[in-house]
């Protein structure tokens, strides 16, 4: 007793330092002790005892955790009787202890929720033990307040619960246990949620009193979680919420056509303080949100006019609006009635001209007052957006009122936009300007607003913006300066040039007119002309705000009036002509290049504006005719030949900034690259005139490196922007042509210059990655450009280059040893990566014959492969997965290239390397990518296939000549361990019998070789399904088995492979069929994966 007690004390100081000490190494001393007494083979005795007797509440939260870790845990799992036991005495617990710590009461719920939902299928004498919930939670309900409140926040936690997926285990089956859920319990606890939120309302509850008012808080979160359940698996991102439909099942139907169960909520909003009231807008926005399907057209019609009602009510009585949280959740709600229902069924509600009345009235208030809760203006702005898109189909004749109202929310957002820029800049508030996803995401909502009734627009943005144009002028003319009147209009034309873009961007939404076009060009001509006048001031002073709104206009008009399909009658090029002489798209062109270059000159530090400049002239060289234009501009010319940091500073070495500034060199030689092709030809005099920046550079770097004693930081920025900008350039030469003009002019001066620049820096991931990733555009075959003539050794001589670049760089990374966690991947992983990259590139270029490389004794092929499989024995198979970027370039496809054209090396490696490589692929299999899972899937059939054929050569007692010795391991490593491959026929059969499987036909390729290297097994396995059946659909499962291997031959040819395949298609449809009918399958079904 006395060392119970002594073990309970000090569990009880590891807690209390844990939890409340400021020392860290003390803190985590405790955290180590306590995570071993989690994996102690007396936790849950110890566990009971600090609940018992513990006399501090973080004992108690430490004896709720581990409890909830012993009951999860797949390894060992707790018997079925244990797990009763515990379930019980939690609740028993919480019912004898009504006072506990929250965070303690919290803890024990959560273990209650958890338990439930482990123990959802499982049985005890016919009876499903853990689905008893409401039965169980009844006399908590029926006590006091705060026995009522852990009762409803017992069954809170369990939809909860049940509707979050973990990720320890298969997302099927948390999908079968809330499915079940969802049918059995979850509208029985929605209704009991509502009856109780009837009673208390009923009750008059002193919501000042804390328990009652937790109450009710916990009974509108229940009420809420059964609203907000995944019903069908489809839930979508947070972030696009305002799109998600609820899908209610069929069997809550009368539910909602009750309309007492809407009216519920909008009285409780109406009664409630605005503590509460915006949980209730927010099971409001969900009951808004049901699925269309769930009525008919009257029920709907019926449901919809109920929703309208009490929308107007609240419109009619806004005080309650005044709180932030409840504004938000109305916004969503407004958002909602347009999102989930037509237009022409809204014009069709008795009180809808009343409505969209309030509801603009409500808008432009919103607008006008912007400093007030700026987040929710996106939810009005979305709702008038999909209004007025839906004009042009309403065919309804009830008048929808739109050509009336909508013109005054653009009026309040773009007025209230003007007027907050001289409030943000007096109070030095945070600007929206600075914000370019904010910006972003509102005007694509204008841009459509806007357009609904075009002329009334187009008139109010040319009244303000020659308001602020004026006022702008007179604010540079004055004597001495003053600096904020300046930064006032230049931030009011910000926002004006912002809207400008954004309603022409809007053409595309709207049947257009020679007279809105003529509208686009009275706008575009006010830009123009502010840009010369800003334009003329950058020597002195630049706005970056006004410059990237200009540009913004630049990529909107680009993608209207430029391109193949603008017709060149448009009336927004005889405005242009008539106001500035630019009488066609040419001359425009010339405005935008001369634009380009003259922000590249002065706003090379600025990497917004040379972000999206770059990216102006890297779309403005995509288009076919476009890019034939522009190259016959004296501007573009003069790029093409005059590339010097002097003219374009951002082709400097600057010291000051970091590597990675140097990216968007990329972009402008992936643009100068595509125009000098136009006319390239096979024009040498003409690329080396081009290259000669460039050759400078690297003669330069040449001289350094031939000295002991060189400036270091000066050679890497110059190496890297060189590799940054010959990686443009071999991105834009997709020619056969063009691409050997840069390949000999690489090869061989300049190769082994990257490779001195890895052996120097590979510690720098700032300069390795641009050179690697240099070398991964190189070797791609992009339009077959790679195709080289039948004397020309290029393709080898490349290969080899990539293969010295890869083992250089992988044999310094092997001997880095330990990385820090935190530097794991820069440092490590992602070199790795474009390595398989390169590697993968070369070996699916199909250019180089890589059986000369044995045949000639040439160590090039080998070394590249045996490299990066050193590489990949020093990665974790879960960093293989965890990392997105990694697992594409491993998986797919340089482990389906190397498991079908390299069988040979692979069947050569050591156990180990081959063991490593199987586990990958077993662990692929069941990745959540699919794009993993599926080129595991094609590298496991090619390694089946291969040993197949060795075993059929095997037994036809071939010459040992035919089966060199070396390619045995392979064969000798799954004779050893045939449980390897089992494991794997396990969990492909698995995937396709009880999960989402999305490749099927991926999946079937492997498995029919699988199956006929294990018959034996298959048999087994087929025989353990079967039996683990109920005896009623022993016999259906039976035969879809005798079904699938029906007409099947012991080979593995193309025509028996189809065969399988559709035997395969029908199984899992009959499979599928069969768990439906019989859910119990779900309780005794083997799990595979383990």
């Amino acid at each position: 007793m006395a060392e119970r007690e002594q073990s309970l004390a000090q569990l009880e100081l590891l807690c209390k330092q844990l939890y409340e000490t400021t020392d860290s190494a003390q803190r985590v001393q405790a955290e180590k002790t306590l995570l071993d007494f989690t994996n102690s083979p007396d936790c849950l005795s110890q566990c009971q005892l600090l609940l018992e007797r513990g006399s501090s509440s973080y004992a108690q939260l430490l004896a709720s955790t581990c409890l909830s870790k012993l009951i999860a845990r797949s390894t060992n799992p707790l018997p079925l009787e244990q797990r009763i036991d515990i379930r019980n005495y939690v609740l028993t617990y919480l019912a004898s202890r009504p006072k506990l710590t929250s965070f303690v009461s919290q803890a024990l719920i959560q273990l209650f929720a958890r338990i439930t939902k482990l123990g959802w299928f499982d049985c005890q004498k016919e009876d499903f033990v853990f689905r008893n919930v409401i039965t169980d939670i009844t006399s908590f309900l029926q006590g006091g307040v705060e026995y009522c409140m852990i009762g409803v926040m017992l069954l809170s936690e369990l939809v909860n619960e049940m509707n979050q997926a973990d990720t320890t285990r298969p997302i099927t089956k948390h999908r079968k246990i809330a499915s079940s859920f969802r049918d059995v319990t979850l509208f029985d606890i929605f209704t009991l949620s509502c009856t109780l939120l009837r009673e208390a309302s009923g009750k008059q509850l002193n919501l000042n009193d804390e328990h009652q008012h937790g109450l009710f808080l916990h009974l509108l979160k229940l009420g809420f979680n059964c609203l907000n359940f995944d019903f069908i698996g489809t839930a979508s991102d947070e972030s696009s919420d305002d799109l998600c439909t609820v899908q209610i099942p069929t069997s809550w139907r009368m539910a909602f056509l009750d309309t007492s169960t809407l009216q519920l909520f909008f009285d409780l909003y109406c009664s409630l303080p605005p503590t509460l009231s915006p949980l209730v807008l927010s099971c409001l926005v969900q009951v808004a949100s049901v699925r269309r399907s769930l009525f008919n057209n009257t029920e709907r019609a019926k449901f919809l006019s109920h929703l309208v009602d009490g929308v107007k009510r609240i419109l009619e009585n806004p005080q309650s609006l005044s709180d932030p949280n409840n504004y938000h959740e109305f916004c969503r709600l407004l958002a909602r009635l347009k999102s989930n229902y037509q237009l022409g069924e809204l014009v069709k509600v008795e009180n809808y001209p009343d409505v969209i009345r309030l509801i603009a009235n409500f808008t432009v208030t919103s607008l006008q007052h912007w400093a007030f809760a700026p987040n929710s203006v996106h939810y009005l702005l979305s709702l008038w957006q999909r209004l007025t898109a839906s004009v042009p189909y309403v065919k309804a004749t009830e008048p929808h009122l739109l050509e009336t109202y909508t013109p005054e929310v653009t009026k309040a957002y773009i007025t209230s936009r003007l007027e907050s820029v001289h409030i943000i800049l007096r109070d030095a508030l945070d600007d929206p300007l600075e914000d370019a996803g904010l910006i972003m995401q509102q005007l694509d909502q204008l841009s459509t607003i806007g357009r609904c009734e075009y002329e009334k627009t187009c008139a109010l943005v040319v009244q303000l913006f020659d308001q602020a144009a004026q006022a702008y002028q007179e604010a540079l003319r004055c004597s001495p300066l003053r600096p904020v009147d300046i930064a006032v209009q230049e931030g009011r034309l910000s926002w004006l040039v912002y809207m400008i873009g954004s309603v022409i961007g809007g053409r595309v939404s709207f049947t257009s007119t020679d007279e809105h076009d003529a509208m686009d060009g009275e706008l575009v001509c006010r830009v123009l002309q502010l840009m010369n006048l800003t334009d003329s001031r950058l020597p002195q002073a630049g706005n970056e705000k006004l410059e990237l709104a200009m540009l913004s206009f630049f990529e909107q008009f680009r993608k209207i009036y430029i391109g193949d399909q603008v017709q060149k009658s448009s009336k927004v090029y005889r405005r242009l002509s008539e106001v500035l002489g630019l009488t066609d798209e040419t001359m425009v062109l010339s405005i935008f290049i001369g634009k380009i270059i003259t922000n590249l000159k002065y706003w090379g530090r600025s990497e917004p504006i040379l972000a999206k400049t770059l990216n102006l002239l890297n779309d403005l060289s995509v288009g076919y005719s476009s890019v034939r234009k522009l190259v016959k501009l004296r501007a573009v010319q003069f790029m093409l030949n005059n590339r010097t940091s002097e003219r374009f500073p951002f082709l400097g070495i600057n010291s000051q900034s970091s590597l990675g500034d140097m990216r968007c060199r990329t972009t402008f030689y992936t643009a100068l690259g595509r125009l000098l092709v136009v006319d390239l030809g096979e024009d040498e005099d003409q690329f080396e005139q081009f290259m000669m920046p460039l050759t400078a550079s690297f003669e330069g770097i040449l001289q350094m490196f031939s000295s002991n004693n060189f400036n270091q930081e000066e050679a890497k920025r110059t190496l890297v922007g060189l590799s940054r900008d010959l990686r443009g350039i071999a991105f834009a030469f997709n020619t056969k042509t063009s691409y050997m003009m840069l390949f000999d002019w690489l090869y061989p001066r300049y190769m082994p210059v990257f490779l001195r620049a890895i052996e120097f820096w590979y510690l720098e991931p700032s300069c390795t990655t641009p050179i690697l990733k240099l070398m991964a555009e190189l070797v791609q075959n992009r339009s077959q450009r790679l195709q080289f003539d039948v004397i020309s050794p290029n393709g080898i001589l490349l290969f080899r280059e990539a293969s010295k670049m890869i083992t250089t760089y992988g044999n310094r990374i092997l001997s880095l040893g330990e990385v820090p966690k935190d530097q794991l991947y820069p440092l490590k992983l992602k070199g790795i990566s474009i390595c398989f990259s390169i590697l993968k590139a070369a070996l699916c270029g199909n250019y180089v014959n890589f059986g000369v490389f044995r045949l000639y004794g040439d160590d090039a092929l080998d070394n590249a492969l045996q490299t990066a499989v050193k590489l990949l024995l020093t990665i974790p198979h879960t960093d293989l997965l965890n990392y997105p970027k990694l697992s594409q370039s491993y998986f797919s496809p340089l482990l389906e290239c190397l498991t079908l054209d390299h069988m040979n090396f692979l069947a050569s490696l050591e156990p180990p390397v081959l063991l490593y490589i199987l586990s990958s692929i077993s662990e692929g299999l069941s990745a959540l990518d699919t794009m993993v899972c599926t080129s595991c899937c094609a590298s496991l059939d090619h390694i089946v296939t291969y040993l197949f054929r060795q075993l059929s050569r095997n037994g036809k007692k071939r010459p040992p000549s035919s089966v060199p010795r070396e390619n045995d391991r392979l064969l000798h490593i799954l004779q050893q361990r045939p449980d390897i491959l089992q494991q794997m026929l396990s969990t492909v059969l698995n995937i396709i019998m009880f999960e989402d499987c999305r490749n099927q036909w991926s999946m079937s390729r492997p498995l029919l070789g699988l199956i006929l290297l294990n018959e034996k097994y298959f048999t087994e396995l087929r025989s353990s399904l079967v039996s683990s059946q109920p005896l009623e659909t022993q016999q259906a499962m039976h035969l879809c088995f005798e079904n699938l291997m029906e007409g099947i031959e012991r080979n593995l040819l193309t025509k028996n492979r189809d065969r399988f395949t559709q035997n395969l298609s029908v199984f899992r449809r009959d499979v599928n069929d069969s768990l439906k009918s019989f859910s119990a399958f779900a309780a005794n079904s083997v799990d595979m994966m383990s």
